[in-house]
């Protein structure tokens, strides 16, 4: 139609700003009058009073530019586009020749096509596809432009007019909205830059290194196009459509994009491409590389998982199908829950599973998509009609909220000022009226979507929506995140989305990228659900990217929804076990075992496998890996059945015991043997190791130490035989090799820190001490202190049953053995009344030297066995056992172990429980069997206040000369 467009135009709504109104018409009534165009004008008038009304931004561009308003009026729009892009075809120069022009040519469009969209003459596909158009127009005048100052600079040598493009070989794919010609008012523009190697590296002076040639000049365009001056800008632009743009060049060369979506492309980008076209340089190159897509974008065949990860793509978005919380105000019109997304996502999905085989549904634009859907039967006729008149709803309300400000949003402003200047140019007068409206047309549209796929696997979360597809953090995902607890939601999605692109091992595969998307939103609310979502986070981040494969693990993680849940609270609250997932994945095969779950009292065979693997090794260090390896499994299974309360605080202390007597005794053997290897046998010799402290006594925690004491006898001549040592310095090799067999760190770590202090002469005496000797010490040297570590100490290995039981019947002689005048409690009490000055406890959580802590019902159970063992009476190891008689203590003491039992199986440090997630403190108060952290922190108070007067009653105060 050649009509003019000023007689054409329809008012679009109410004049919502009468000030405004009068003050635009004023100045341009000045600029018509001028100009000798005032009946135009005022002709027009009725139309453009709510245009420029309601938006500063338009007026601007008519007060700015008035013979611009007054071509647009007087030609006919579609007269006038083709001027427009004539114009910008025309551009010669570089690019300080074209910066300004294309930035008025820019204003001279916008004013065309929001007059002739909101004057009711354009339809959608009108408007978008005039955007679109100058779009390219504009991007290939800039390429144009770079690349005429190039040749300037004497770096390309192709010829301007070569027929391959202003730079042979680079070529720019058009994506999204601006690929299928549906580009919205204030837009950036999607391209994918890409350059083949053949075509442009003889096209580039001699020395030119072509990839930083071409970022460079990727660079330049950006800058000339979205360079904010005093004109204004062209259009920002957006090069991260690429493949994995955090890791690769801003222009990508195309044999290594090829390979890339051929390996590890996703399905997201699959969906991308459905809109891509060839607009800008070596158009030829770019349709080339868009038909050697085809396979990867269209597979003719697809297997069910593949399937279930393109339905992903919907199902990350939370589906509201009561429609709470679709409100106008605030109302993301693009990303948001109802809105634009939604409706292409409806035919995205649809068209990558059945387009491979139907290039019918291959449609770039989504109005085309959905009748093409429609007309194949893949979707309900009444669903298309309403999405369809959805959709153009949506993106005209989307070009209302640009016009305002020329400002690159999509969401409807809550302010109802601002709201209200939206619904005017959308023709309602009444706020109220149209945010009904609005939030009707979302609820359709999200009650639409929910049908999609219906009844499969969600993938959002209770939350709310979790999409990680594209190259930008969606606003809903990032508004999810920080529901869940997330202090950095952006970084949480930036990892999400860089396992997504395969920069892990354990997403490589296509396979195990399929399974990530199921893993995804069910890992971050079990995080969420925690309470303690960073530090969860950032420890599952560190053991899933150390997993060499994982596909079998995250199909177990799926599989088994209670083991995943097992391990996130372990990263939540547990970062000693956390970390040993994390620098030893396959730790997490023994969850596996049957084993695993198995009351850990049971004897289920795993220390007749530690020693049998270690007798089997073919050299020590093999042995100690080996006994490392099945313990650490063995500390991890306790650490887990003890946080979650499977075992009790005494359960735990004696299967720690039992794994470290376990991996002591497979590893004395090999040690004996290095030492014989070194110095020769031994003859006529026996030697055994000593548990004290609370491996002794079987009450070890995750962070115990190892009490050792060695002891030997051999005859007084007896020698090696090829170094010809002595049996003490035999012993005492044997001791040093096994110290460094527990405690030295190998490939697979470490098992304890073993402490000898506790063995008599500790100071100055050798490691291993004869038998004879230590009877002597006792005797005649020994302290009362000593008397009292001794009553926990037992044999835990030696190389034969008849000298166990002769240094076990000795350590039982020297505690009954009859010491006049001593009084052990009075001994005691000094030596806690001076510990007490020395040491003083390290705040509440010190269960151990607090007051009514746990070094005082120690003193008082030893100083019981001593008076046992002199009076004749059976003695016991067990600190419990031994406060039979005094249950204030005894009750004390377990409340105090279970807690330490938690806190050192989930940490390597003391914590302070009052810093932890409340999840921690509710596992913390549950273990110590109390109803909830506040009555732990009570009951424990009462305890320790009913334990210390029981110690002062068993232990009075003495004076220094007592």
């Amino acid at each position: 139609m050649s009509e003019a467009l000023a007689p054409r135009l329809t008012p679009c709504g109410p004049v919502i700003d009468v000030e405004s109104e009068t003050r635009a018409r004023e100045r341009l009534s000045e600029a018509a009058a001028e100009g000798g165009w005032t009946s135009t004008l005022d002709g027009s008038w009725p139309a453009l009073a709510p245009v420029f009304a309601a938006s500063p931004y338009l007026f601007g561009l008519a007060r700015r530019w008035p013979d611009g308003l007054r071509a647009v009026l007087d030609d006919a729009p579609e007269a006038r586009l083709a001027a427009i892009l004539a114009d910008t075809d025309a551009l010669a120069g570089g690019a300080d020749d074209l910066r300004a022009p294309l930035r008025r040519l820019k204003g001279q469009l916008h004013l065309l096509t929001a007059v002739a969209d909101l004057g009711g003459v354009w339809d959608l596909d009108q408007v978008t596809g005039a955007l679109s158009r100058f779009a390219d127009a504009s991007v290939n005048a800039a390429l144009r432009a770079v690349a005429h100052d190039q040749r300037e600079r004497g770096k390309l040598v192709s010829p301007a007019d070569d027929p391959r493009g202003p730079v042979p070989g680079l070529f720019g794919l058009a994506m999204g909205k601006h690929g299928a010609y549906e580009l919205n008012y204030s837009s950036d523009i999607d391209i994918s830059l890409f350059w083949e190697p053949d075509a442009l590296i003889p096209a580039l002076a001699e020395g030119v290194e072509p990839q930083r040639f071409v970022d460079r000049l990727a660079q330049a365009l950006a800058t000339l196009m979205q360079e904010r001056t005093g004109d204004g800008y062209v259009f920002r632009v957006d090069l991260r459509l690429r493949p994995d743009p955090s890791s690769t060049p801003p222009v990508v060369a195309a044999p290594m994009a090829l390979a890339y979506y051929e390996s590890v492309g996703q399905n997201w980008e699959r969906a991308a491409f459905i809109k891509a076209r060839a607009v800008l340089g070596d158009v030829g190159a770019g349709r080339d590389f868009l038909e050697a897509l085809i396979p990867f974008i269209w597979r003719r065949s697809l297997d069910y998982p593949a399937i279930l990860d393109i339905q992903s793509i919907k199902r990350q978005i939370h589906v509201h199908k009561t429609g709470e919380g679709l409100e106008a105000a605030g109302a993301n019109l693009k990303l948001g829950r109802g809105g634009i997304r939604e409706i292409e996502f409806f035919a995205q999905t649809q068209q990558l599973i059945l387009g491979g085989r139907d290039p019918g549904l291959r449609a770039p634009r989504t109005v085309e998509a959905l009748a093409a859907l429609r007309d194949a039967g893949h979707v309900d006729p009444d669903a298309c009609t309403e999405l369809t008149a959805a959709y153009i709803a949506l993106r005209g309300l989307e070009h209302r909220v640009q016009m305002l400000d020329d400002e690159q949003t999509h969401t409807l402003p809550v302010e109802a000022g601002a709201r209200a200047r939206v619904a005017a140019l959308a023709g309602e007068a009444e706020l109220s009226v149209f945010d009904a409206r609005v939030e009707a047309l979302l609820v359709r549209v999200n009650q639409r979507y929910g049908e999609l796929f219906e009844g499969g696997e969600e993938l959002s979360s209770p939350w709310g929506s979790l999409v990680f597809t594209g190259v930008e953090n969606d606003p809903e995902t990032l508004a999810t995140l920080a529901r869940m607890g997330f202090s950095e939601p952006a970084a949480v999605a930036d990892t999400i989305r860089g396992w997504h692109h395969g920069r892990i091992p354990a997403t490589r595969a296509a396979r195990g990228r399929e399974l990530f998307t199921r893993l995804a939103p069910r890992l971050l609310t079990a995080l969420a659900d925690t309470g303690a979502a960073d530090a969860a986070f950032r420890r599952f981040a560190v053991f899933f990217s150390a997993l060499s494969g994982g596909v079998q693990v995250q199909a177990l993680f799926l599989a088994q929804p209670k083991l995943f849940d097992l391990v996130v609270g372990v990263m939540a609250f547990a970062p000693r076990l956390a970390r040993t997932l994390g620098r030893y994945p396959a730790a997490l095969d023994s969850m596996l075992d049957a084993r695993f779950a198995r009351p850990i009292e049971e004897d289920t065979g795993v220390a007749d496998q530690i020693r049998r693997e270690a007798a089997e090794a073919p050299d020590f260090e093999t042995a100690m890996n080996a006994v490392r390896r099945l313990h650490r499994e063995q500390m991890f299974r306790i650490g887990v059945q003890t946080l979650t309360g499977r075992a009790g605080p005494e359960a735990a202390g004696r299967a720690y015991t039992a794994l470290a007597d376990a991996s002591l005794g497979a590893l004395a053997p090999p040690a004996m043997g290095e030492t014989i290897r070194q110095g020769g046998a031994l003859g006529g010799g026996q030697v055994a190791v000593l548990a004290l402290g609370k491996a002794g006594s079987r009450e070890m925690t995750a962070t115990s130490d190892l009490d050792l004491m060695t002891v030997y006898d051999a005859p007084a001549d007896a020698v090696s035989g090829d170094k010809e040592w002595a049996a003490g310095v035999f012993y005492s090799r044997f001791t040093q090799r096994l110290i460094a067999a527990l405690s030295a760190h190998t490939a697979e770590g470490g098992l304890y820190e073993v402490d000898m202090r506790l063995r008599p002469g500790a100071a100055k005496g050798p490691v291993s001490l004869r038998l004879s000797a230590v009877e002597d010490y006792y005797a005649t040297e020994a302290d009362t202190w000593e008397f009292m570590a001794l009553t926990r100490a037992r044999v835990i290995w030696a190389d034969s049953p008849a000298f166990a039981a002769r240094v076990s019947a000795s350590l039982e002689g020297i505690l009954r053995h009859p010491r006049p005048g001593v009084s052990f409690a009075a001994d005691a009490r000094r030596m806690r009344d001076r510990m007490a000055r020395q040491r003083p406890p390290q705040g509440h959580w010190d269960v151990k030297l607090a007051p009514g802590g746990q070094v005082d019902a120690e003193f008082v159970a030893q100083v019981r066995q001593l008076r046992r063992a002199r009076e004749g009476g059976p003695m016991t190891s067990s600190t419990l056992q031994a406060l039979a008689d005094d249950p204030e203590l005894a009750e004390a003491w377990r409340l105090q172990q279970a807690l330490s039992q938690i806190l050192g199986a989930a940490f390597d440090e003391r914590p302070d429980p009052d810093q932890e997630p409340e999840g921690f403190r509710a596992r913390l108060a549950k273990a110590a069997g109390f109803a909830d952290y506040d009555a732990l922190k009570a009951g424990l108070a009462e305890a320790r206040e009913a334990a210390r007067e029981a110690y002062e009653a068993a232990l009075p105060p003495v004076g220094d000369g007592d």
